[in-house]
C-alpha cells in the first residue's frame, strides 16, 4: 500500500457478542502511541484507542491535531523521519514490531485506508479497475489478472458504480465517484479494519451523505471495524458508535459518540460541538460559535494543559498542571480538571 503524501438521541445499548470467545483480543488496540518527527516534534502524544469488529470509532479535531498522522501510523505509512513508540495491536499482533514481509501482508488484507483526497491518491495514468485489481493480485497468489479485473468490477458495483467504469481514468470521474473507487479499493482484499481519513472532504452535502451511508452499510454487511477521521463532530455523531476527540496530538475526550457531541465534558469538545448548528433545535436558536485562536505548534507546545491558552474556563493551575484522561461518568473519559463539574448548557456554548 502506498500513499501520496446531526442528529442527537438516546444512545443505543450494545448487546454482548456471544459468538466471540472470552479472552479474544479486540480487533485493534492502540496503547500509548507516540509519533515524533525529526526526533523533537511530537505529532501524536500517548494515544490510546480500541476498536472491536463491527464497531465504528470516530476521531475528531481541528487540522493539525494529529488525526491523519495517527491514521497513517496504524499501518506504518509515515516517512522515515517519524519515530513511533508504543503498541499498535491488530488482532493481538503488534504492527510496530512486524518484519517488512509480514507488514506488507497485513496492509490491504488485515487493514486498509481510504486516503484523504482521492484525486491525489489514485494514479492518474492507470485505469481505476487496474488500480483496484492490483492489491488483489499482490495478496492472492492464485488470482489471475482476468479474475482480479472481474472482482474489481464487482467491487465497483458494490459501491454503487457500474462495472464498466473500471475502464475510466481518475480524471474522468466526479469527486464522489473517485471516493467510491477508493472505498472499493479498500475492500479489495476483505480487510477486517477500514481507516477512512476525511472520506467526504471536498464533496457536496448530498454526495457526502451518500458516501457516509455507503460506508455504514458496508461496515454492517461485512462486520468490519471502522475508524473514521473528520473535523465534523456532527457527521461522526451520526455515523459512529464511539468518538475520540484529539487536541495537540492527544486524545482529550472519548465516549459514546452522540453523548460526546451533545454534552462534551472537555471544553475543547464543547467548543467543537458549539461550532455546528443544531437543525430543528427550537429550544435554542443560538448561532454556531467559533473557537478563537489556533492549535499550538507541535514544536512549541504550551506548558500544563495544552488547551489552556484557548480555554474559556481555564484555572490558574491549568497553565502548569497537565491533565490525563479520567472517568467522566458512564463509559466516558475526559482530560480536564473540571471533569467532575456537570456541564451546563451555558458552559457548553461559552466558546
Amino acid at each position: 500500500m502506498t500513499a501520496t503524501t446531526t442528529t442527537t438521541g438516546p444512545e443505543p445499548s450494545a448487546s454482548p457478542d456471544l459468538s466471540k470467545p472470552v479472552g479474544d483480543p479486540p480487533l485493534l488496540e492502540v496503547r500509548n502511541l507516540t509519533v515524533t518527527y525529526g526526533g523533537t516534534v511530537p505529532a501524536v502524544r500517548g494515544a490510546d484507542l480500541m476498536v472491536e469488529a463491527g464497531q465504528k470509532l470516530g476521531i475528531a479535531g481541528e487540522s493539525g491535531c494529529g488525526k491523519s498522522t495517527l491514521a497513517l501510523a496504524l499501518l506504518r505509512l509515515l516517512p522515515a523521519t517519524a519515530k513511533l513508540t508504543g503498541e499498535i495491536l491488530l488482532d493481538g499482533e503488534d504492527v510496530l514490531t512486524m518484519k517488512w514481509g509480514r507488514l506488507r501482508a497485513v496492509r490491504w488484507a488485515g487493514a486498509s485506508i481510504v486516503f484523504q483526497g482521492a484525486m491525489h491518491s489514485l494514479n492518474a495514468v492507470h485505469r481505476v479497475g487496474d488500480q483496484i485489481a492490483e492489491p488483489i493480485l499482490l495478496h492472492n497468489a492464485k488470482a489471475t489478472p482476468a479474475a482480479a479485473r472481474r472482482r474489481a468490477g464487482e467491487l465497483l458495483e458494490q459501491v454503487g458504480l457500474p462495472a464498466a467504469r473500471a475502464q475510466a481514468y481518475p480524471h474522468e470521474l466526479s469527486g464522489g465517484q473517485r471516493q467510491r473507487v477508493m472505498i472499493a479499493m479498500a475492500l479489495a482484499c476483505d480487510p477486517r479494519l477500514i481507516i477512512a481519513d476525511e472520506p467526504t472532504t471536498a464533496l457536496d452535502v448530498m454526495i457526502q451523505a451518500q458516501i457516509l451511508r455507503l460506508i455504514e452499510q458496508l461496515v454492517a454487511d461485512q462486520d468490519v471495524g471502522l475508524i473514521m477521521i473528520s473535523h465534523d463532530l456532527a457527521v461522526l455523531a451520526d455515523t459512529c458508535d464511539r468518538l475520540s476527540v484529539m487536541y495537540a496530538g492527544r486524545v482529550v475526550e472519548e465516549g459514546p459518540a452522540r453523548q460526546v457531541y451533545a454534552e462534551a465534558r472537555h471544553p475543547y469538545g464543547r467548543a467543537l460541538s458549539a461550532a455546528f448548528p443544531r437543525i430543528g433545535d427550537l429550544a435554542s436558536r443560538r448561532a454556531p460559535r467559533g473557537l478563537p485562536g489556533d492549535p499550538p505548534d507541535p514544536a512549541a507546545l504550551p506548558g500544563g494543559c495544552t488547551f489552556h491558552p484557548r480555554c474559556p474556563v481555564a484555572l490558574d493551575s491549568c497553565a502548569t498542571e497537565d491533565q490525563e484522561l479520567r472517568e467522566a461518568g458512564g463509559e466516558r473519559r475526559a482530560a480536564c480538571v473540571l471533569v467532575d463539574t456537570p456541564a451546563t448548557d451555558d458552559s457548553r456554548n461559552t466558546a
